[in-house]
């Protein structure tokens, strides 16, 4: 299939809600994980999986989370609707549709999914829609089986494919028992999800409008639903507390682990380095325990960092051994040796070939 014939593919990212279970007066979307925010990753993973434009629809505190979104980087077109009144998910969507341009192509595709879902990959979402668009589904929904389903909605199906989601709290004895559960990650083609978005009803204890009510929607008016399943059930998971923020983020550090021991970086003890996805990590480098590294911190080949050195926005050149040090915003030289337990400000150089010793500290003035 050559590029001529692909569908356009579009998203809609779900971004609105507080997120009170954060307790925090931050947005959710734009807690951080690895240095830089949440819903980052999501784009990023959209970005590099086809998607041409992003609509990322807010509510709660929508221009803290507009702006912050702007200012980062991404690889598709990035526009922001605002859901003035939180009346579901359906009703999000339907707002995101407004935010696509109106001469976009309505035999394209739409993906359908929520902010905080930051370890999606790109190979999951690629999966979802080639399976939509090989099953010539109106839409199709990402599935997760798990041991445990309590609280997920149940993915109904039957020999001609999904016939609905049903709740936890609405499903039956039977329902109750299924594994394959819905992950809030839809592929919908998009001429039919505004006519079916608009014909769902508020029939709920909480009197708003669910997205999943369009698969039964959809399946009503004649049209196939289908599913794919998620290989990894564990990067489909939302987060929406502070414990599900840290697991996330313990399993991004792995990732950025595992990339950096692939293309040339040596670490002591994998699990005791702490590296941000913003960092640049040289070739022949070797990370001792204990070494965390931030921001727009770029560390040289050959560089020996830590034990114990954290270093945030800090440019460290090559051949250097630094030791049990804190920097900011400082720069270190080729093959300086600083340290241990020095401590460099803002604006602090160590110029090459430069010897510190132990208890060192400088700053933009020294």
């Amino acid at each position: 299939m050559n590029d001529s014939t692909v569908p356009p593919l579009s998203a809609i990212v779900l971004a609105a809600g507080e997120g009170s279970r954060m307790r925090s007066e931050r947005p959710k979307p734009l807690h951080r994980l690895c240095g830089r925010p949440m819903l980052t990753y999501v784009l990023e993973a959209l970005g590099t999986s086809g998607v041409g434009r992003a609509v990322i629809v807010v509510g709660h505190k929508g221009d803290w989370v507009t702006k912050t979104m702007q200012e980062q980087t991404h690889d598709l077109t990035v526009d922001f609707v605002e859901q003035r009144v939180q009346r579901g998910t359906g009703d999000a969507t339907l707002v995101g549709l407004v935010g696509l341009p109106d001469d976009a192509d309505d035999d394209g595709d739409v993906l359908v999914l929520p902010g905080d879902t930051p370890l999606l990959r790109q190979s999951t979402i690629l999966g979802l829609v080639e399976r939509h668009r090989t099953s010539g589904a109106a839409a199709t929904v990402l599935t997760a089986e798990v041991d445990d389903p309590t609280g997920y909605g149940r993915v109904v199906r039957d020999a001609a494919g999904v016939r609905r989601i049903v709740e936890h709290r609405d499903a039956d004895p039977a329902e109750l028992a299924i594994a394959e559960v819905n992950t809030s990650i839809y592929c919908f083609r998009r001429s039919l999800l505004a006519p079916a978005l608009r014909r769902v009803e508020p029939d709920n204890a909480q009197g708003e409008y669910y997205l999943t009510d369009v698969v039964g929607v959809l399946v009503a008016a004649g049209h196939p639903v289908t599913a794919q399943v998620a290989a990894d059930p564990a990067e489909t998971q939302g987060v929406n507390d502070r414990l599900q923020l840290s697991r996330a983020e313990s399993e991004l550090r792995h990732r950025t682990n595992t990339e950096l021991l692939r293309n040339g970086v040596t670490m002591v003890d994998p699990a005791a380095v702490y590296v941000d996805t913003t960092v640049t990590v040289g070739r022949d480098v070797t990370l001792f325990p204990g070494v965390i590294l931030q921001g727009a911190t770029v560390v040289g080949d050959g560089t020996e960092l830590g034990p114990g050195t954290r270093l945030v926005d800090t440019v460290v050149g090559a051949e250097a051994v630094v030791e049990a040090t804190t920097a900011r915003s400082a720069r270190i030289g080729d093959r300086a040796v600083v340290g241990p337990f020095a401590s460099l400000g803002p604006g602090a150089e160590v110029a090459d070939d430069t010897t510190t010793g132990a208890f060192y500290t400088a700053d933009a003035d020294t």
